[in-house]
């Protein structure tokens, strides 16, 4: 992260930190897997405009499902683009966009291994909930496309790939499927595997609620997520962005 706020300092510095007249407040929603990245992004559009933003993270599916039921979120981003999508159909949200594109790896303790299906075999392997988390449903797909069935390792559900990765770290599992953007938290002696190729690219959608349209904290943070400032830090925090 030190990358990160050296770019902040220079590029609030660059801006002047300009204030609004009237300064507002928004909750943003964010999936587990962005969550450092959106602390970052937060900062940065705080200092720039002097609004207040409150962030709320879990996994994209729990996120979902405490909106449809009438969670007070006024920007969520999604580690997907379906729910974001489903959210603007049924009227909940009113603009959609991508805002980054993950990676998955598969991350493991056991040295002397070049193969992921070799480190799978045998071992304790966390995954996020596919049924909730879009990196664990691209994990499904890559352990298909390995061709590496559940009977060959114990399977560790994690309710988010933040979840997952707290297995890894405190030594629940030796293996773990994350986003890449996570690498740079961890042990740096474990070793990680892409997988490119192996799944669907996991495009990651965010959405300016009904709610926060009218916010001006909700809606500029929203538009400011395509800004140059916020696309650099994304970028060095180990995504791709939308061209």
């Amino acid at each position: 992260m030190t990358r990160i706020w050296t770019f902040l300092k220079s590029a609030s510095l660059a801006l002047g930190l300009a204030q609004p007249v009237a300064a507002a407040d928004a909750t943003v929603a964010v999936a587990a897997n962005f969550l450092t990245t959106a602390q970052a992004l937060v900062g940065a559009y705080e200092a720039e405009t002097g609004h207040d933003l409150r962030l709320a993270h879990g996994s994209t599916g729990r996120l979902y499902a405490q909106i449809v039921n009438g969670a007070p979120f006024d920007v969520f981003l999604s580690a997907d683009a379906a729910r974001p999508e489903a959210l603007k159909v049924g009227g909940n949200a009113i603009a959609q966009k991508t805002y980054a594109v993950g990676e998955l790896v598969l991350v493991a303790r056991t040295p002397g291994l070049y193969r992921p299906e070799d480190v799978l075999k045998g071992q304790r392997v966390a995954v996020a909930n596919p049924a909730v988390a879009p990196y664990g449903e691209a994990a499904v797909e890559a352990l298909a496309a390995l061709g590496v069935f559940e009977k060959e390792f114990d399977l560790i559900l994690g309710d988010s790939v933040g979840q997952a990765a707290s297995f890894l770290a405190t030594g629940n599992t030796d293996v773990a499927f994350l986003a890449a953007s996570q690498l740079p938290m961890l042990d740096p002696g474990l070793t990680a595997f892409g997988l490119s190729g192996l799944y669907t690219p996991v495009r990651q959608d965010a959405v300016l609620m009904a709610r926060g349209d009218a916010n001006p904290a909700a809606r500029g943070f929203f538009e400011w997520l395509g800004s140059a400032p916020a696309q650099e830090i994304i970028r060095l925090s180990g995504y791709s962005v939308p061209e």
